[in-house]
């Protein structure tokens, strides 16, 4: 299981790409969810092609600047040009305000996928009954459901 989809990377280094795809712009957000109660949180990070709605990769942890860092890192290899957010602190704080842009319009798409996702994994739905009871669980769900339908793994 990866955290990276390592096909949109290697279309994005591959030499037959054109110039669009070798620079990316991304979308960047996270969503609540919970293991065994609400006291308990832990948040998907995640980030997507803003052109194809791609998931390029994501991390599972608390709302913490040193959980978005580690995502960031993940996506160092994409060479990405914008980075369309929300107004969330860790992003303004860890994020080149050059390439940083705050503001509904460019997180459309992100914020579609989120209810695509809350609708398909019901752990992650705010109002739910399904949850998980330990945090190896929690994210072995979400990270094979996300390998499997965004980044077109066989698992």
């Amino acid at each position: 299981m990866s955290q990276v989809n390592y096909s949109a990377l290697e279309l994005a280094r591959s030499s037959d790409a054109i110039e669009l795809v070798c620079y990316v712009d991304a979308e960047m957000d996270e969503m609540w969810s919970y293991v065994q109660k609400k006291s308990e949180p832990r948040w998907l990070w995640y980030a997507i092609d803003h052109n194809s709605s791609k998931v390029l990769a994501y991390v599972l942890g608390r709302r913490k600047d040193k959980v978005f860092q580690s995502l960031k890192s993940l996506l160092e290899n994409f060479q990405i040009k914008h980075y369309y957010t929300d107004d969330w602190g860790a992003y303004t704080r860890h994020l080149e305000p050059e390439k940083h842009i705050i503001g509904k319009s460019g997180t459309q798409k992100i914020e579609r996928k989120n209810l695509t996702l809350r609708t398909r994994i019901k752990r992650l739905a705010r109002k739910t009954i399904c949850f998980s009871k330990s945090i190896l669980m929690h994210d072995t769900v979400i990270g094979l459901f996300i390998n499997r339908y965004e980044f077109a793994s066989n698992i």
